[in-house]
């Protein structure tokens, strides 16, 4: 059996499932995910290793035409990450009709190397004749900017229909080579990179409506307490939270700390699951 290895990566407008795809794929949150726009700040590789390849995968921020210097510098990376990668798939929602943002960046695209493929994402919240419908569009982007999509494939990263199809057909599309990443490994992230965003991601939506997305979060210390017995072992961590304007750290820490606790009670269920002990946060 040949055995593939190589990177893809998952492009799109704003809120267009990008991050909840890659999750479904490696079977594991890597990425927060959010209704808000750009909420992916960074690019996160995940990594799903079988006998017959390697398949890592870059999540990028959501591209669109840049507004502002923070979009300027997310559209950059999009387009460091598009120069390196195999594949490259638009992700387009199957309920939203295919407008001039989407056009904007197949014509990116047009521009890579990278086997396409058209993925039409949130199958779930539409119909199978809104589904069939956006695959025509999907064929009809493509043919107004003269290419062709490799492979247009329907799913639904909250159901899974169509995971493993995606998952296959994408490693397929790699080219031929060993495993890039050992094989245990899901991500090359740091754990204090990936807890962090699981904070970042509750302050977002306990604040969703007072709190702009460029909220930024760092882990200062993850610390196992060593007066614990080994069968009741707790995991000290410790993180700053911070917000662009003073004002808004009393919006972060709410009436009495109560938003604070809940931000840290929601992350926390995620962060002990990642670190497979109990968490004093």
């Amino acid at each position: 059996m040949s055995h593939c290895s190589g990177f893809a990566t998952f492009v799109g407008r704003p809120n267009a499932g990008k991050s909840t795809l890659m999750n479904a794929i490696v079977g594991t949150k890597l990425a927060i995910t959010s209704d808000r726009p750009q909420t992916t700040r960074r690019t996160i590789r995940g990594i799903v290793s079988r006998e017959d390849g390697q398949l890592i995968i870059v999540d990028t921020p959501g591209m669109h035409r840049p507004r502002t210097l923070l979009g300027e510098r997310l559209n950059d990376q999009v387009h460091e990450t598009l120069a390196d990668v195999d594949v490259v798939g638009l992700c387009l929602p199957a309920a939203e009709d295919i407008g001039p943002g989407d056009r904007f960046i197949a014509e990116q695209i047009v521009k890579t190397k990278a086997t396409k493929f058209a993925i039409i994402t949130k199958t779930d919240a539409a119909s199978p004749e809104r589904v069939a419908e956006q695959l025509v569009q999907a064929q009809a982007l493509a043919d107004q900017l003269g290419f062709e999509f490799d492979q247009i494939v329907p799913v639904s990263a909250a159901t899974g229909s169509n995971i493993p199809l995606l998952t296959d057909l994408l490693i397929q599309a790699l080219p031929e080579g060993p495993s890039l990443y050992p094989e245990d490994e899901v991500t090359d992230e740091p754990v204090e990179i990936t807890i962090a965003e699981y904070i970042r991601e509750a302050a977002l939506a306990e604040a969703r409506d007072e709190l702009p997305h460029s909220i930024a979060v760092v882990v200062e210390e993850i610390v196992p307490r060593e007066d614990r017995p080994e069968d009741k072992p707790l995991t000290d961590v410790r993180a700053d939270i911070y917000v662009e304007r003073d004002s808004q750290k009393a919006i972060v820490i709410g009436k009495k700390g109560s938003r604070l606790g809940a931000i840290g009670s929601t992350s926390r269920r995620q962060i002990e699951q990642l670190l497979g002990t109990p968490v004093y946060l």
